[in-house]
């Protein structure tokens, strides 16, 4: 009995490492973008129950995202700085045991979008088709990044979809944002592992860009930001909207000034930043619904 206890104890603890329940950065990057989409859908007001199914959705789905990411890359993690820790690259979850997992979150995902219309049903396949295919993009292309973006962003008109039962042409001014935004961060994030990813031939944006990689993201910051201002002028927004932006574009500015020089340390915390920026470009939205004139 004492035997069985411990092992279920140390199941759950890989497994909550494989979903990186233990870095719950990647739910925020997924649930902004989301909440953006659903607040303007619903002019400030979303249903309960969309809200309820969406913030669960996207976790389980970001937990889905996280174990399939690992199964694809478990040859490779094991050779990078940053992964080696990774219960697959150490062999402590066997292949099979996170297909299961990754077939399990994804039905229970499912289970929740069928409370929704048939529509948000639809547009749900194309999200798990995103999530489970972008982990092997690596291998085929250098912007796995944009690909990520499109199963990030995938939310947004998912949300519209639910609340209103259509898709607004607004919904994808805001899932081009959430493309370019995840391309900016993730692009952060993979500057950590370009040394590492050079060796072992993995693509992404950060190999392909090389020295450019700052300029490059400093233009994809320029539009995105250009991408809400039309946003806002679409949906009638006031001074919280643009007030919100005008911090994240402040923050985008010390995003660049944390990788000037590239250290792996400071890519990580401009990556970690972007947290703090969704954070307060929603802030700026709820202000305005309910506070603006």
């Amino acid at each position: 009995m004492e035997m069985t206890a411990d092992y279920l104890r140390d199941r759950a603890w890989q497994y909550a490492q494989l979903t990186r329940l233990n870095r719950p950065i990647g739910n925020f990057l997924l649930l902004w973008p989301m909440l953006w989409g659903l607040w303007i859908a619903a002019k400030g007001l979303p249903d309960l129950k969309v809200l309820v199914v969406f913030v669960l959705g996207v976790l389980i789905m970001r937990a889905a995202g996280c174990v399939i990411n690992d199964y694809a890359d478990r040859d490779f993690d094991g050779h990078v700085k940053r992964t080696t820790h990774r219960p697959m690259a150490n062999g402590r979850v066997s292949e099979r045991e996170a297909l299961t997992l990754f077939v399990v979150l994804c039905l229970v995902a499912f289970g929740l979008v069928l409370l929704m219309n048939p529509l948000t049903i639809a547009l749900s396949l194309v999200a798990v088709a995103l999530a489970a295919t972008y982990p092997f993009m690596k291998r085929y292309t250098h912007f796995p990044q944009v690909h990520l973006g499109a199963a990030f962003g995938w939310a947004i008109p998912m949300a519209f979809a639910a609340q209103t039962g259509a898709v607004a042409p607004v919904a994808w001014l805001l899932f081009l944002s959430a493309v370019l935004w995840a391309t900016i961060y993730d692009t952060q994030y993979a500057m950590v592992d370009r040394d590492d990813d050079l060796k072992i031939g993995v693509k992404s944006t950060a190999v392909l860009f090389g020295q450019a990689d700052r300029a490059i993201i400093g233009v994809l910051q320029g539009v995105m930001l250009a991408v809400l201002v039309v946003t806002g002028l679409v949906v009638g927004l006031g001074a919280f909207w643009y007030l919100g932006l005008a911090t994240a574009g402040a923050m985008f500015a010390y995003q660049q000034w944390l990788i000037r020089e590239r250290r792996r340390e400071d890519c990580f915390r401009a990556f970690l930043n972007n947290n703090w920026l969704g954070g307060l470009i929603f802030l700026g939205l709820l202000l305005d619904l309910h506070l603006g004139g």
